[in-house]
């Protein structure tokens, strides 16, 4: 089963710090590292990871930072042949403070503001041809929009992690197979206050909720709720850990798994992926998944 990812690269410039700074104020940092990140390319990397087929499809510079990324990506199984590198325009980075087991991140988006219709039309037998797309929100919208409509022409399911979070036209809520927002992005989209449960059986079969440390939440086909409590993790950085959630989630699902075996596997798949810092170093193997949940 063939994967495709749409989104972003980026090199993450990841702060340790003893909390979060307040707004206006000044603190002393601990570490300074660079990790290879991008929502889409992590995505891709854990897909990789787990042993899915997988190939990734965006821009990067012609720079050392974009060449590190497709080297990352290729040493984790990921087909990078299809990432474009572009002169004139820089990498996209994202700066990153990891604090009291919580981030706050900025993106500078670089080359991922260019992956455009004309990029798209370049790869689009690719995609065609694959099995699932999936995609993010740190690449143009139109981008996103266009992608999801040459895939609803071809019959290909999409998986929209609609982050960072924005509003969407309300056809392309519709033309995307799953939608995996958090608490806040889910809000955002629907312009929700009432309970989850709701929205979740309005949506049901398509809207992923991940909670946090609570876990993850769904409603199945026929309305019934389906919550999963996170697994227990030694928390070292959250970051990354909803792009292997969104990972797992998709392998699970495009395997067939049921719905409530699906989120367990990427809730334990997320709780592995924070165990050690950066976005990718700790995204698990599908045989480290497996012993977490105690198969």
């Amino acid at each position: 089963m063939k994967i495709a990812v749409v989104g972003s690269l980026n090199m993450d410039m990841t702060v340790t710090s003893p909390r979060i700074p307040h707004k206006g104020e000044t603190i002393l940092g601990g570490t300074l590292s660079f990790f290879p990140g991008g929502k889409g390319a992590n995505q891709a990397y854990a897909l990789g990871r787990l042993g899915a087929q997988v190939a990734m499809y965006g821009c990067v510079g012609q720079d050392d930072f974009g060449s590190q990324l497709t080297d990352n990506l290729a040493r984790a199984g990921v087909d990078a042949r299809w990432v474009m590198r572009l002169p004139d325009v820089k990498t996209g980075v994202a700066l990153i403070t990891v604090a009291e087991n919580d981030n706050t991140i900025v993106v500078v988006p670089g080359a991922n503001a260019q992956v455009s219709l004309d990029y798209i039309d370049s790869v689009a037998d690719q995609l065609r041809q694959s099995d699932l797309v999936m995609m993010q929100l740190e690449i143009p919208l139109d981008t996103v929009a266009y992608v999801t409509d040459l895939c609803a022409k071809a019959g290909v399911p999409v998986l929209l992690n609609p982050a960072p979070a924005r509003p969407l036209p309300p056809h392309l809520l519709e033309q995307v197979r799953y939608l995996t927002p958090n608490e806040h992005e889910a809000a955002l989209l629907f312009h929700h206050q009432g309970p989850l449960d709701d929205l979740l059986v309005t949506w049901r079969g398509k809207l992923v909720v991940t909670l946090g440390e609570n876990g993850s939440a769904m409603a199945d086909e026929d309305g019934r709720i389906i919550c999963t409590p996170a697994s227990p993790a030694q928390v070292v950085d959250t970051t990354g850990a909803g792009d292997t959630f969104n990972a797992a989630l998709a392998l699970a699902l495009i395997r067939g798994d049921e719905p409530e075996t699906a989120l367990r596997f990427a809730n334990a798949a997320a709780a592995l992926s924070t165990e050690k810092m950066g976005a990718q170093a700790g995204m698990p193997t599908l045989d480290e998944v497996r012993k977490r949940m105690g198969d």
